[in-house]
């Protein structure tokens, strides 16, 4: 189904048409099968990179697209649409750039950026360890200074991309045990650093061709090059890429749930009972019009904090709301997909089961729900307090 677009420039409407043709003659056509058989979709993302379609928030001088965050998110939305893995993925990989972008050098992002925004590198993000989810700043990893620069050891948790980027943008504490978000620092480290290695993939309930892997970390080093940013100032590094990320899973939570509307209303128009197309009945169409208009909000939440951020605005507690409208319109939208499949949406002969059971993690990463409304709710108290 077309979505209709608020695209200012030429440009942006070709990026957009050139992501719908990849998305639907190269990414739907194989996505169920690598779903079922857990394929990583590592030349995928190398097409979306050659594409031009994996750096575009980033400045062109160092090989992005130069485009506003409002544009990426819906090529990321539509890239979802057609397979949440690798538009998930998209979203990661941009998240993996923020910190050298952002926070980088000059020498570090010459070097770098390039091959990272050009689909080369692919990159993940390591904050979250196994007694530090949500309080990410309880970390334990350590990263111990040496003359020639810093030792890493301790492991990271549930990893997109974990065992099979390129790099990682870690997160590390360099201060005292009891330091705090004050004593964490920022690092960029290859995959192929001596000492790195991963745990075995999860076995998850959807998404099984995105791998999430623990990451460890035994005595790795590296030199002063590494760090990205001031040491001890990787912590606000590290929320601020979150802020721009929940954006990111936002327009894969409504991505995914058009899919499952436009999968709802074509089996609505082709199923017939009692003489009649069932999407012509009041119960039914109904239902379809609620998940339509969910899907219309969720949009225009995450375009209207993606133009805030493109503004340099606050966006925090949009982001955070974003997040978790898009996100439970996900799993409410696939989860009425499939009752709008009857005892077909059980069956993996339809896609929307499986919408159903990816729709899920989306209310998990980067952050619970319950984590946006603690966010939110800060937000108001300091709003209030001004």
């Amino acid at each position: 189904m077309a979505v209709e677009r608020t695209l200012h420039t030429p440009e942006a409407e070709q990026l957009l048409e050139l992501t719908r043709e990849i998305v639907d003659k190269e990414i739907v056509p194989r996505a169920a099968e690598d779903e079922e058989n857990s394929v990583f979709p590592r030349e995928a993302f190398t097409t979306l990179g050659r594409a031009g379609l994996l750096g575009l928030p980033y400045p062109d001088e160092y090989g992005g697209g130069g485009q506003p965050y409002e544009v990426y998110l819906q090529v990321v939305e539509e890239i979802a649409r057609g397979w949440l893995a690798l538009g998930l993925g998209v979203s990661v990989h941009t998240l993996s750039c923020y910190p050298l972008a952002a926070y980088g050098g000059e020498e570090q992002k010459a070097a770098l950026l390039p091959d990272m925004l050009g689909g080369e590198l692919l990159g993940a993000y390591c904050l979250s360890e196994t007694t530090s989810g949500s309080d990410a700043a309880a970390m334990t990893t350590r990263a111990e200074r040496t003359e020639a620069g810093y030792r890493i050891n301790g492991a990271k948790a549930w990893i997109t991309h974990g065992g099979q980027a390129d790099y990682y943008a870690l997160f590390a504490r360099t201060g005292a045990p009891d330091s705090g978000s004050r004593g964490i620092s920022c690092f960029h480290v290859p995959a192929d650093t001596p000492g790195l290695g991963s745990a075995a993939p999860e076995r998850k309930m959807g998404m099984c061709s995105s791998t999430t892997a623990g990451v460890l970390f035994d005595d790795v080093e590296l030199d002063t090059s590494a760090l990205v940013g001031q040491e001890g100032r990787g912590f606000p590094i590290a929320l601020s890429a979150l802020d721009s990320g929940r954006l990111g899973i936002a327009a894969c939570a409504v991505g995914l749930a058009q899919a499952a509307l436009d999968a709802a209303v074509a089996y609505s128009r082709e199923r017939h009972q009692f003489g009649s197309a069932i999407g012509d009945f009041q119960g039914l169409s109904f239902m379809l019009a609620d998940m339509a208009t969910q899907i219309a909000a969720s949009r225009e939440l995450y375009l209207s904090a993606a133009r805030l951020r493109d503004a340099g605005r606050p966006f925090g507690k949009q982001a955070a709301m974003a997040k978790l409208l898009a996100t439970d319109t996900a799993m409410k939208v696939t989860t009425d997909a499939v009752q709008v499949f009857g005892g077909y949406g059980y069956t993996r002969d339809f896609p929307v089961e499986r919408y159903m059971r990816e729709a899920k993690v989306l209310q998990i990463v980067e952050g619970t729900n319950q984590v946006q409304r603690l966010v939110i709710g800060r937000h108001l108290a300091r709003e209030a307090e001004a």
